[in-house]
């Protein structure tokens, strides 16, 4: 039988809660001070403890931050007829996970109890997984089949200073693949620049590629400048690279050839050539066919080239991916998640995660934000999921199976331009397909500003 403390000093109160709760089958004790209280739990811990703020001599608040630092998987539900802001900020911020006003509505604290209970349970189940570490580990996390192909990839790759393209879907980690070679490589001790092509304007991009900031520069202009300079003789990183427009595709070869290649162009060979790193989370040889990317650009990019696994490929990564942004979550936030429940796990390594590693960092981060304890349940990470489902569904405009695929491939195209303000680099790397693309959509739906 579970068993319930109610600390409070108006004792009517606690007999009202205690003979509802005892019908409800539950064992209930009360103490009418926070003295009193804190006596019977050192003797008995309760499952749950439903706690009024006021009360003479020592407070509720008090008695909540002895309970988090001495008894910290026992939950604390907050009670008080002052409902005001700042007790609520202080009860929360104190770890209570939840706060019911008086006078008490018994439904809304018979579900508080239920979800203490919930949480309480969770964090006693045996197959509850620990984090076994506290450190927070560089690099990419994976010990799959698939990842291991990758390191060894990466490994190979850092010995050469060639070009490399990295492909995946949004959210996989390309960045950080990226990262992880420059650091891996000889250049490590030199800059890594990254250059997000979707956010720098496209005659920017041109001008400073060419080594032209104010304007651009004369055509086979050998001068090594712009984001070359900056780079240093490091690594350049450009990420995205499927949103550049053609024109500027092609100023990116010449970047290539007159530095890398040699084509009459060469720059002064005393100065260090930066090593370039791409990324595209579109299929850049389905681009080529469909005249959105330059063949000739696409070979230059890729003698080395990889395809970094969604996470739907390599579930067995998730359980240790968790660990690992839960203790920099932990450590960025000073947040205390210190297990994550069997059956939340189970959840967690089940689902397909359309927006891959970015997805499931965004969810454990809200999930560690409003835990009331330090473990996340099953019951949390359901709720968390399904309000991203229901969030998706929502950002939809009908019944998908009365819909075309054309249909659905405009009305998305739209909303994704609206949302962002039509700027085609944000929206190419949203939609994951070329700006040519996109310009050609726009042209064939009859898309404006306005529309």
């Amino acid at each position: 039988m579970s068993y319930l403390l109610i600390v409070d000093d108006e004792e009517a109160s606690s007999r009202t809660l205690k003979l509802y709760f005892e019908r409800k089958g539950l064992e209930v004790d009360c103490a009418i001070s926070a003295e009193q209280g804190m006596e019977m739990i050192i003797q008995r811990q309760p499952k749950v403890v439903i706690s009024d703020i006021r009360m003479p001599g020592r407070g509720g608040l008090s008695l909540l931050a002895d309970l988090h630092i001495r008894y910290p998987d026992i939950p604390v539900i907050m009670i008080t007829a002052f409902h005001d802001m700042d007790s609520t900020v202080s009860a929360m911020r104190g770890g209570a996970i939840d706060y019911v006003p008086k006078p008490i509505d018994l439904d809304e604290l018979e579900k508080a109890v239920d979800k203490a209970l919930s949480i309480y349970n969770s964090s006693d189940e045996g197959g509850a997984i620990e984090l076994d570490s506290e450190e927070v580990t560089s690099g990419i996390i994976g010990q799959s089949s698939a990842m291991n192909d990758l390191f060894k990839a990466i490994g190979l790759f850092s010995r050469s200073r060639v070009p490399v393209l990295i492909q995946g879907e949004t959210g996989t980690g390309k960045s950080l693949a990226a990262s992880v070679i420059h650091t891996a490589s000889g250049d490590s001790q030199l800059p890594f620049v990254m250059v997000d092509c979707t956010s720098v304007d496209e005659v920017e991009i041109g001008a400073l590629l060419s080594g032209s900031l104010g304007k651009e520069a004369p055509a086979g202009n050998g001068a090594y400048g712009g984001l070359a300079a900056l780079s240093g003789g490091g690594t350049l990183y450009l990420e995205n690279i499927q949103t550049l427009s053609l024109q500027v595709q092609g100023k990116l070869l010449r970047f290539f050839e007159g530095g890398i290649i040699g084509s009459g162009h060469q720059t002064d060979l005393t100065v260090q050539l930066p090593r370039i790193i791409a990324s595209s989370s579109a299929d850049l040889i389905m681009e080529i066919k469909e005249g959105n990317f330059r063949e000739d650009l696409y070979y230059a990019l890729s003698p080395f080239a990889v395809v970094i696994p969604p996470l739907r490929e390599r579930s067995e990564d998730i359980p240790k991916l968790v660990e690992h942004q839960l203790a920099v979550i932990n450590k960025n936030l000073d947040e205390g998640i210190r297990r994550v429940s069997s059956d939340a796990m189970e959840i967690l390594c089940a689902y397909s995660w359309p927006g891959n590693v970015g997805q499931l960092t965004n969810m454990l981060t809200k999930a560690a934000i409003i835990a009331p304890g330090d473990t996340i349940t099953g019951a949390q990470v359901s709720e968390e999921l399904a309000a991203a489902e229901h969030l998706a569904g929502e950002n939809g405009t009908g019944p998908l199976a009365d819909k075309s695929l054309k249909e659905l491939e405009r009305e998305h195209i739209q909303r994704v331009l609206g949302e962002t303000g039509w700027h085609k680099g944000r929206a190419c790397k949203i939609l994951g397909i070329s700006r040519p693309r996109l310009e050609r959509r726009i042209d064939e739906y009859g898309f404006t500003r306005d529309s």
